[in-house]
């Protein structure tokens, strides 16, 4: 009897213990199995606080915080203030972008442990993340306190500075973040973004040329370049934007820096590009067309006009230069009823009466003319005198026609 009541001692001696168990499965990293064995020793004993917080845990390592964060909580009920589940929690909501549910959790860590790097920094991200940028920034500044070489905090801080229209003091924090760790220096970017904003140019551009591999950069560079009146720095920058990303707005980019340079023949291609990659884009039509009726090409400008009208038949400007085009290649009918369009949309003006005053007394239609002659005079008041003197001109010769008759 007592041999087996020995061994009866001997067996539930090498009984495996689940949370035991569990612990070497989590330091193997065997997520899955800690899991089932946590599970286990939570089952045998639900008041086991210290299964159920690494039972959450596991579920976390394992990528399933849907399982893990009504596991912390229960811990938090059994144990309020429990540190390591407060800060686990937090960081888990944060993640799944519950930030201002986070924040409680978060708040109570820190002020458990105020110069550790994780509860200031995962506070900092949620406050950031629910709008409290005041709030975020000293907890920034605590976490770098703990930490001074986390680019991740020096991003955040600058990131909540520039929030609150501080870009003097949030640059240095983009460009430290950068300096740490190279993950950040994409951030730059988003700094160069800010100094558009802030109308700093030269600014934005200093640091875009830092990523001459970057079709973005290259191309938001050239377009600064552009608008800063220096279209020959820009070309460059341009054309390899358009070698590594050929888009439709790289082409017009480029097509219109080619412009201001008189290359003509170039921009022509590289609108005609853009156009016929996105045929829908008004605003490539229309400066095609411009393209072509600048290099005197009025039938294929017309041609381009015309299809802006289809693409937006309420846009007066691409009637007026379809209106415009007709006329210069002698399309009178269109080229009146086109105007009429035009004037429909956006009111007469005196040029809808100059050019209707032209076609009829090319096609000698006197009276038709001279009404239109004198209505341009009445609404020009001189606004355009070289127009209003050949009106005058032809008004005189109009009249004597007319007195013939």
């Amino acid at each position: 009897m007592m041999w087996a009541a020995a061994f009866l001692l001997a067996s539930l001696a090498q009984t495996p213990d689940p949370s035991a168990e569990g612990m070497k499965a989590l330091e193997a990293r065997n997520y899955e199995q800690a899991v089932q064995l946590f599970t286990k020793a939570t089952e045998a004993d639900p008041k086991d606080f210290a299964a159920l917080f690494h039972l959450a845990l596991a579920y976390s390592l394992a990528g399933k915080d849907s399982e893990a964060v009504p596991r912390y909580k229960r811990v938090l009920e059994m144990k309020p203030g429990l540190y390591e589940a407060e800060l686990n929690l937090g960081v888990l909501l944060l993640r799944d972008k519950q930030a201002r549910e986070a924040i409680p959790y978060l708040d109570s860590a820190a002020a458990k442990k105020p110069k550790e790097f994780r509860p200031n920094y995962y506070l900092a991200e949620s406050l950031l993340a629910d709008g409290r940028l005041a709030d975020a920034e000293p907890r920034y500044v605590a976490a770098l306190a703990a930490d001074p070489k986390s680019a991740a905090a020096e991003s955040g801080l600058g990131r909540t500075l520039a929030k609150q229209n501080r870009l003097p003091e949030a640059e240095p924090h983009y460009r430290r973040a950068a300096e740490l760790d190279a993950a950040y220096r994409e951030s730059l970017l988003e700094l160069a973004s800010l100094f558009e904003t802030a109308k700093r140019p030269a600014d934005a551009i200093a640091i875009y040329a830092q990523f001459p591999d970057n079709p973005a950069a290259r191309e938001r560079m050239g377009e600064l370049q552009l608008e800063s009146g220096k279209p020959e720095e820009a070309v460059a920058n341009l054309e390899a934007a358009v070698a590594k990303s050929p888009t439709p707005a790289n082409r017009l980019a480029l097509g219109v820096t080619y412009l201001r340079l008189k290359q003509m023949d170039k921009a022509l291609v590289q609108l005609a590009l853009a156009v016929e990659a996105e045929p829908s884009n008004l605003q490539l039509r229309m400066t095609y067309g411009r393209a072509l009726r600048d290099s005197k090409r009025y039938l294929d400008a017309a041609k381009q006009f015309y299809r802006a009208t289809q693409l937006k038949p309420d846009s007066k400007e691409a009637w007026n230069e379809f209106a415009a085009m007709l006329i210069l290649t002698e399309n009178y009918p269109q080229a009146l009823a086109a105007l009429d369009k035009a004037a429909a949309l956006g009111g007469e003006t005196a040029a809808h009466s100059y050019f209707r005053a032209m076609i009829y007394d090319k096609n000698r239609m006197y009276k038709e003319a001279l009404a239109s002659y004198e209505r341009f005079l009445s609404m020009s008041q001189n606004q355009h005198p070289d127009e209003e003197f050949k009106a005058r001109q032809r008004i005189k010769v109009i009249k004597k026609e007319l007195s013939r008759r």
